[in-house]
């Protein structure tokens, strides 16, 4: 690898990295920026073709990504929804691969109906990227994101079956309904076998090992390790990373402290680096795509392909959404069980179907040999842009119009918060003056009220947040006084830790101990 063949390569990261970070700056939404920009790109002359490896997203992006987002999951919220979460990623991807592939086999000219089928489970799931993206950013109901996030972890693997099944028929090697059928439950009962071994071969692992860095060393490798092991004996690499984050994430209390904090910053930096590569990726195969197609196709036939795709791919989803949800509730089991889903959290839902990279990833691995290949490629790309421009960009006017609002759910956490900060700091105080009873405490008074004050200061931030940080009258809290003038103080100190530094009387060695002391500080004080 030459010079030049390394800086692009480096100029995809750096200026997807470099796109998102204006479009936080700017509070637009990142994954529709860089698609946007991506898009544009492709048709500049001189920029780099970057082609999309289906091995590589595959192997590479998915996998992280999916773990990242199982771990931030709650496995107590995903049972809660479980039937919701089966009913999209199982019925869901599978009335839409039947919808759509017989909708583009009957408006394509001598598309046959297995590569239909095909383009149908190509295009059947929303991506979990971009599920997560938008639900971070929106703040949808804790309901709504766990419903959509569960539906984006286990949608590909249903999906991904699909898809191999109707390219094993569109190839000719012959395939059965039962035969798929049987392939699905392989799959995903072999996923969810592998990835419950381990989860808990790994969970036993990680809780006994007791070192911050090993500890994510091994996370790091657990999301690939995970997928390429269940893809070795065929079954869903999918299911099995999505339990193993969903179990390690579940019992991560167990892991210490610095095994945590350097867990969510490892996570958070690979997830922000992965995800900006990945939109960017999207847009900028669209020069290679469109040119592919257009070959053979005449350009307002293919416009009027991609619309009615595209179109068919986002009824499908309202068609079953809509009574899947209130059908069940028929039963009078459910309805005493679950409470009944409000008419806008519904909508949301059905109108949420962004589509991304794992079924551009797909497109890209069907067979050269496939009759309407590129056609096929070209259809998906339209799905996908279609679903992130027009979705993405009119699902914050549709939450608005909808009033939907995470607001009840962020005052009852702060609430309950508050009320079991009160319970641990009566909890901390009752042990502390057992061991002042005991005689354990009794020659440092000072220390016994220091750690009395920092108990009651920790209760009394939680229940001063249930006012936003203000009085009653507007005016600072004493612990929102309390942090600025901290934080100006932790300011001051730093700047004396610098000049030591650069007077030479202290090493840089110390200075990066005491810098992080100070940070770690500053962090507990920043916590929104």
């Amino acid at each position: 690898m030459n010079a030049l063949m390394g800086i692009e390569l480096l100029a995809l990261p750096a200026g997807a990295v470099a796109l998102a970070a204006v479009a936080r700056r700017l509070g637009w939404p990142v994954p529709l920026v860089l698609v946007a920009v991506g898009l544009l790109l492709s048709f500049v002359p001189g920029v780099p073709e970057y082609e999309l490896d289906p091995e590589i997203v595959l192997l590479v992006f998915l996998p992280p990504l999916l773990y990242a987002a199982a771990l931030d999951s709650s496995y107590m919220r995903l049972r809660e929804v479980r039937r919701a979460v089966g009913l999209l990623s199982v019925g869901l991807v599978l009335f839409s691969t039947l919808v759509v592939g017989l909708v583009a086999h009957l408006i394509v000219p001598g598309l046959p109906l297995a590569a239909a089928f095909a383009l149908g489970a190509i295009v059947a799931p929303p991506d979990a990227v971009a599920a997560v993206a938008v639900a971070r950013r929106l703040g949808l109901p804790r309901r709504v994101i766990t419903i959509l996030v569960g539906e984006s972890l286990f949608n590909d693997a249903t999906a991904l079956t699909a898809y191999r099944v109707a390219i094993a028929a569109a190839t000719g090697q012959g395939v059965s309904m039962f035969g798929g059928a049987l392939e699905f439950l392989y799959s995903a009962a072999g996923g969810v076998v592998i990835g419950l071994a381990l989860a808990w071969a790994l969970g036993w692992i990680l809780e006994r090992i007791r070192d911050a860095l090993v500890e994510n060393t091994i996370m790091l490798l657990i999301p690939f390790g995970s997928y390429m092991l269940a893809e070795l004996v065929h079954a869903s690499g999918v299911i099995s990373v999505v339990i193993v984050g969903l179990y390690i994430g579940h019992r991560m209390y167990r892991t210490g402290f610095g095994t945590r904090l350097l867990s969510d910053a490892v996570w958070r930096v690979l997830s922000f680096l992965l995800e900006a590569i990945v939109f960017a990726l999207i847009g900028l195969q669209l020069h290679a795509i469109v040119v592919a197609g257009l070959r053979t196709e005449e350009p307002w036939a293919l416009a009027g392909y991609a619309a009615a795709v595209f179109v068919t791919a986002v009824l499908a989803r309202i068609v079953w959404v809509i009574p899947a949800t209130y059908l069940p509730r028929l039963s009078r089991r459910i309805r005493e069980r679950e409470p009944r889903p409000p008419g806008r959290q519904v909508a949301v839902i059905s109108w949420a179907g962004m589509r991304g990279v794992v079924s551009l990833a797909a497109a890209f691995a069907i067979p050269d040999d496939l009759p309407g290949r590129n056609l096929l490629l070209f259809l998906t790309f339209s799905v996908v842009i279609g679903t992130l421009l027009v979705q993405g960009l009119s699902f914050p006017m549709l939450l608005r119009r909808l009033k939907v609002s995470s607001e009840r759910e962020i005052y009852a956490d702060n609430l309950a918060e508050a009320g079991a900060q009160q319970a641990a700091a009566s909890a901390g105080l009752a042990r502390l003056e057992e061991l002042v009873a005991d005689g354990v405490a009794e020659l440092h008074a000072d220390i016994v009220a220091q750690l009395r004050s920092k108990s009651e200061r920790r209760t009394l931030n939680a229940w001063e947040r249930l006012g936003g940080g203000t009085g009653p009258e507007g005016e600072e809290t004493p612990s929102a006084v309390y942090r600025r003038l901290r934080r100006e103080m932790l300011d001051a100190e730093r700047q004396v830790f610098v000049r030591l530094r650069n007077e030479r009387r202290i090493d840089d060695e110390v200075l990066r101990r005491v810098m992080q002391e100070l940070d770690f500080e500053e962090a507990i004080l920043e916590r929104p």
